[in-house]
């Protein structure tokens, strides 16, 4: 097959197909990281472009002014805390919703707002044919989470599902707004973060999956096809009781294939890669983190044999190349896909 471009080779991957080598590419490198590996790179988009990623990722602009040493209050009104990692954790007790009183005197941020899509009209300008532009948008639970917090939003899916499934429709109808305004100027795919499980299973009963976020999940996942997007669905986590209601929501493509919460990556693909592209699963939680490039060399290569045949497999870690991650392992896990990630696998 003749050398294809990174967006081709992302675009076929990600409709199951086969490309002329397996697509790669993170959703975070940590600036540690990146600076160990490309010291001369000013930002992720160089360094993705010096690491022969694949796809350019961007998101729409949302203000944040620093309230403290590591502070930062978002447009959205939560307050978030930055500690080593590059991306915040919102601080529960100064969540902006606790009740349903609080959500009707709610006024999220303008999707049309001036400067919203800056980065993306950038990326488009700069990358549109040759890397695939990814937008990372939301589905049904990272937004209710931040305005609510993570241990308010679980109580209140038992006490106030109404409150619930208000947050859930607000997160879906700003989402698709936002979607039509990055299909409209040309990118290539929309991936959704929204974690709804942890390394034991879901965060909520498969029952209350299905009532609160699983018809939101199918509109919000349909509004972007019908946009024609294709999508990446993000979650972390077990998430075997709640996986058919996942990919049958009409995502394209499921990520990371978490090792630590018993997703197999053959397994999945064996039962739903007729249906989804895969993308992950070389372990950032223990292997990247604390093994040895030699142990890196040979999970990549497993990776790669039980992902890339038959297509529909983009390589990558387990969910992010975060701060504990040693950079040489992370340099291991590339080299190893630029020398067996070629088609015919041959491993």
């Amino acid at each position: 097959m003749a050398e294809l471009t990174s967006a081709e080779r992302v675009m076929l991957a990600l409709h199951r197909q086969e490309p002329d080598r397996v697509p790669h590419f993170e959703w975070l490198v940590d600036r540690k990281v990146r600076e160990a590996l490309c010291p001369n790179c000013k930002d992720p988009h160089e360094f993705a472009i010096a690491m022969g990623h694949d796809a350019i990722l961007v998101g729409p602009h949302f203000k944040k002014e620093q309230v403290g040493p590591d502070r930062w209050l978002s447009e959205w009104g939560f307050t978030f805390r930055y500690g080593l990692e590059e991306h915040g954790v919102e601080i529960e007790s100064l969540c902006p919703i606790k009740t349903l009183a609080d959500f009707k005197a709610f006024t999220p941020p303008d999707p049309d707002a001036p400067g919203r899509y800056d980065e993306i009209e950038w990326a488009v300008k700069e990358f549109k044919g040759k890397k695939a532009i990814g937008v990372h948008l939301n589905d049904v639970f990272s937004l209710p989470r931040y305005l609510m917090g993570m241990t308010n939003l679980l109580m209140a899916i038992v006490i106030e599902p109404e409150l619930v499934q208000a947050l859930v429709e607000m997160s879906v109808e700003i989402n698709l707004k936002m979607a039509q305004k990055v299909a409209a100027l040309g990118v290539d795919f929309v991936h959704t973060g929204d974690d709804v499980a942890y390394s034991k299973g879901p965060l909520m009963s498969p029952a209350h999956f299905r009532e609160l976020f699983y018809p939101g999940l199918c509109r919000v996942m349909g509004g972007f096809k019908e946009l024609g997007l294709t999508v990446i669905k993000h979650t972390d986590g077990n998430l075997w009781p709640i996986l058919d209601m996942i990919v049958d929501s009409g995502i394209d493509c499921l990520d990371p294939i978490d090792p630590m919460g018993g997703m197999d990556l053959a397994e999945v693909k064996a039962k739903y890669g007729d249906r989804i592209a895969l993308k992950g699963n070389v372990d950032c939680v223990h292997l990247l983190s604390f093994g040895t490039p030699a142990e890196v060399v040979e999970a990549t290569k497993e990776a790669l044999r039980q992902g890339a045949p038959g297509g529909g497999y983009i390589l990558s870690s387990s969910n992010s190349i975060h701060s504990a991650v040693k950079p040489e392992n992370y340099q291991a896990m590339l080299d190893t896909w630029r020398e067996y990630g070629r088609y015919p696998i041959s491993l």
